[in-house]
Protein backbone atom coordinates (compact mmCIF):
# COMPACT_ATOMS: atom_id res chain seq x y z
CA UNK A 1 0.00 0.00 0.00
CA UNK A 2 1.27 3.46 -0.89
CA UNK A 3 0.37 6.91 0.39
CA UNK A 4 -0.30 8.77 -2.86
CA UNK A 5 -0.21 12.57 -2.93
CA UNK A 6 -0.72 14.57 -6.11
CA UNK A 7 1.81 17.34 -5.38
CA UNK A 8 4.14 18.61 -2.67
CA UNK A 9 1.55 21.31 -1.87
CA UNK A 10 -0.90 18.54 -0.91
CA UNK A 11 1.51 16.86 1.54
CA UNK A 12 -0.47 17.96 4.64
CA UNK A 13 -3.19 15.50 3.57
CA UNK A 14 -0.71 12.68 4.25
CA UNK A 15 -0.50 13.39 7.99
CA UNK A 16 -1.80 10.43 9.96
CA UNK A 17 -1.64 8.04 7.00
CA UNK A 18 0.44 4.85 7.00
CA UNK A 19 1.88 2.45 4.45
CA UNK A 20 3.75 -0.84 4.76
CA UNK A 21 6.47 -2.06 2.42
CA UNK A 22 7.53 -5.42 1.08
CA UNK A 23 9.62 -8.02 2.91
CA UNK A 24 13.38 -7.69 2.48
CA UNK A 25 15.92 -10.43 3.28
CA UNK A 26 18.86 -9.58 5.53
CA UNK A 27 21.49 -12.11 4.48
CA UNK A 28 24.78 -13.02 6.11
CA UNK A 29 26.53 -11.74 3.00
CA UNK A 30 24.93 -8.29 3.45
CA UNK A 31 25.95 -8.31 7.14
CA UNK A 32 29.55 -9.22 6.20
CA UNK A 33 29.74 -6.48 3.56
CA UNK A 34 28.44 -3.95 6.10
CA UNK A 35 31.03 -5.18 8.62
CA UNK A 36 33.76 -4.61 6.03
CA UNK A 37 32.43 -1.14 5.17
CA UNK A 38 32.29 -0.04 8.82
CA UNK A 39 35.18 -2.05 10.29
CA UNK A 40 32.76 -3.54 12.83
CA UNK A 41 33.60 -7.25 12.76
CA UNK A 42 32.24 -8.17 16.19
CA UNK A 43 31.63 -11.94 16.34
CA UNK A 44 27.89 -11.55 16.93
CA UNK A 45 27.73 -10.22 13.36
CA UNK A 46 30.39 -12.16 11.45
CA UNK A 47 31.10 -15.51 13.14
CA UNK A 48 28.14 -17.87 12.59
CA UNK A 49 29.74 -20.75 14.52
CA UNK A 50 30.44 -18.70 17.62
CA UNK A 51 27.19 -16.73 17.36
CA UNK A 52 25.16 -19.97 17.28
CA UNK A 53 25.98 -20.44 20.98
CA UNK A 54 25.78 -16.71 21.75
CA UNK A 55 22.94 -14.65 23.20
CA UNK A 56 20.95 -14.45 19.95
CA UNK A 57 21.43 -18.04 18.70
CA UNK A 58 22.75 -16.80 15.34
CA UNK A 59 24.60 -13.88 13.83
CA UNK A 60 22.66 -10.64 13.86
CA UNK A 61 22.68 -7.55 11.68
CA UNK A 62 24.32 -4.44 13.03
CA UNK A 63 21.71 -2.00 14.31
CA UNK A 64 23.17 0.60 11.98
CA UNK A 65 22.83 -1.81 9.05
CA UNK A 66 19.12 -2.16 9.75
CA UNK A 67 18.88 1.62 10.10
CA UNK A 68 20.74 2.11 6.81
CA UNK A 69 18.10 0.00 5.07
CA UNK A 70 15.35 2.56 5.81
CA UNK A 71 15.58 4.19 2.36
CA UNK A 72 15.17 0.81 0.66
CA UNK A 73 12.46 -0.36 3.06
CA UNK A 74 10.41 2.83 2.71
CA UNK A 75 11.05 3.46 -0.99
CA UNK A 76 7.76 4.19 -2.74
CA UNK A 77 5.63 4.18 0.43
CA UNK A 78 5.04 7.93 0.06
CA UNK A 79 4.55 8.83 -3.59
CA UNK A 80 4.34 12.56 -4.20
CA UNK A 81 3.65 13.78 -7.73
CA UNK A 82 5.65 16.75 -8.97
CA UNK A 83 8.62 15.99 -6.74
CA UNK A 84 12.02 17.20 -7.90
CA UNK A 85 14.08 15.54 -5.16
CA UNK A 86 13.98 13.85 -1.79
CA UNK A 87 16.75 14.50 0.72
CA UNK A 88 17.37 12.71 4.01
CA UNK A 89 17.13 15.56 6.53
CA UNK A 90 17.84 13.45 9.61
CA UNK A 91 16.45 11.48 12.51
CA UNK A 92 14.92 12.73 15.72
CA UNK A 93 15.13 9.42 17.57
CA UNK A 94 16.08 5.82 16.98
CA UNK A 95 15.67 2.70 19.09
CA UNK A 96 17.04 -0.76 18.31
CA UNK A 97 14.39 -2.87 20.02
CA UNK A 98 15.15 -6.43 18.92
CA UNK A 99 17.87 -8.15 16.88
CA UNK A 100 17.64 -9.03 13.21
CA UNK A 101 19.07 -12.53 12.79
CA UNK A 102 20.91 -13.37 9.58
CA UNK A 103 18.46 -14.81 7.08
CA UNK A 104 15.49 -12.91 8.54
CA UNK A 105 13.12 -10.81 6.52
CA UNK A 106 12.22 -7.28 7.54
CA UNK A 107 9.75 -4.68 6.33
CA UNK A 108 8.86 -1.13 7.31
CA UNK A 109 5.67 0.68 8.09
CA UNK A 110 5.82 4.45 7.84
CA UNK A 111 3.29 6.87 9.32
CA UNK A 112 3.43 10.54 8.37
CA UNK A 113 3.48 12.59 11.59
CA UNK A 114 3.86 16.14 10.33
CA UNK A 115 4.60 18.34 7.33
CA UNK A 116 6.40 21.65 7.77
CA UNK A 117 7.16 24.19 5.06
CA UNK A 118 10.80 24.74 4.20
CA UNK A 119 12.60 27.14 1.89
CA UNK A 120 13.19 24.20 -0.50
CA UNK A 121 9.78 22.55 -0.17
CA UNK A 122 8.51 20.62 2.84
CA UNK A 123 10.01 18.66 5.72
CA UNK A 124 8.04 15.47 6.22
CA UNK A 125 8.42 13.77 9.61
CA UNK A 126 7.43 10.12 9.81
CA UNK A 127 7.48 7.37 12.38
CA UNK A 128 9.02 4.24 10.88
CA UNK A 129 8.75 0.81 12.45
CA UNK A 130 10.88 -2.02 11.08
CA UNK A 131 9.43 -5.40 11.89
CA UNK A 132 11.05 -8.82 11.62
CA UNK A 133 8.92 -11.55 10.12
CA UNK A 134 7.64 -13.85 12.87
CA UNK A 135 8.95 -11.69 15.75
CA UNK A 136 6.61 -9.86 18.12
CA UNK A 137 8.86 -6.87 18.89
CA UNK A 138 10.00 -4.51 16.14
CA UNK A 139 13.68 -4.37 15.23
CA UNK A 140 13.88 -0.58 14.88
CA UNK A 141 11.66 2.35 15.71
CA UNK A 142 12.76 5.67 14.20
CA UNK A 143 11.42 9.15 13.61
CA UNK A 144 12.71 10.27 10.24
CA UNK A 145 12.69 13.62 8.48
CA UNK A 146 12.79 13.92 4.70
CA UNK A 147 12.96 17.12 2.71
CA UNK A 148 10.72 16.98 -0.35
CA UNK A 149 11.36 19.62 -2.99
CA UNK A 150 8.98 20.24 -5.90
CA UNK A 151 10.14 19.78 -9.46
CA UNK A 152 11.65 22.90 -11.01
Amino acid sequence: MTIEITSPADLPTAVGRSATGEWFAVTQDRIDVFADATDDHQWIHTDPARAASGPFGATVAHGFLTLSLLPALTDGLLAVGGTGMLVNYGLDRVRFVSPVRAGSRVRATTTVVSVEPSSLGARVTSDVVVEVEGVDKPAVIARTIVLIAPAA
